[in-house]
């Protein structure tokens, strides 16, 4: 079955996978952040800034029980966020294809659609919490603007790469069968 048939017989978005890996980058975009950032390197939590943002949210110290607790349940919420943004794109995924399972998991378009989820979930994420309602920098201190800037700078580089890679990847047919 040829593209322009996929397309004749299911409608665009029906068939685009454009959504659902934006989505799963978006996800895993959080998954690396609260991962990497708040757990491994613990930079910052979800509100390790509060007492000094710009809304006036209580401050939860992360040198007390009591302001880790209230933090780590902020990460932890968080995270159930970008673990919902994974399954959603993953179920949008599998709605969508039919066949060619294999080929879309190889494909550099899943992949560069993916990046751009990674790159807008870095923008999205940083403009509101570091920048907009300072609860969160990525990493507090004398240079905490320059490493704000810094995430908002790979958001647009993992949107720009994420871009190149899925414009020159060849559209995947989802409902043709794989060829073995």
């Amino acid at each position: 079955m040829s593209e322009t048939t996929a397309h004749a017989t299911r409608p665009e978005s029906a068939t685009s996978i454009r959504l659902p890996a934006t989505i799963l980058g978006v996800g895993l975009g959080g998954f690396v952040d609260g991962i990497v950032l708040h757990q491994v390197l613990q930079w910052h939590h979800m509100l390790s800034s509060t007492g000094s943002d710009r809304i006036g949210v209580r401050e939860y110290p992360v040198d007390t029980v009591p302001g880790l607790q209230m933090n780590t349940l902020w990460d932890g919420l968080f995270h159930v966020v970008t673990w919902v943004a994974v399954l959603t794109g993953l179920a949008l995924l599998y709605s969508r294809v039919t066949h060619s399972r294999g080929r879309l998991w190889r494909s550099p378009m899943l992949w560069g659609w993916a990046l751009i989820g990674w790159g807008l979930f870095n923008l999205v994420e940083g403009v509101v919490d570091h920048h907009l309602l300072g609860i969160h920098h990525v990493r507090g201190g004398p240079n905490q603007l320059w490493w704000d800037l810094g995430f908002l700078a790979l958001g647009v580089v993992l949107i720009a790469v994420g871009w190149t890679i899925q414009r020159r990847a060849r559209a995947v047919d989802l409902c043709a069968p794989e060829r073995r």
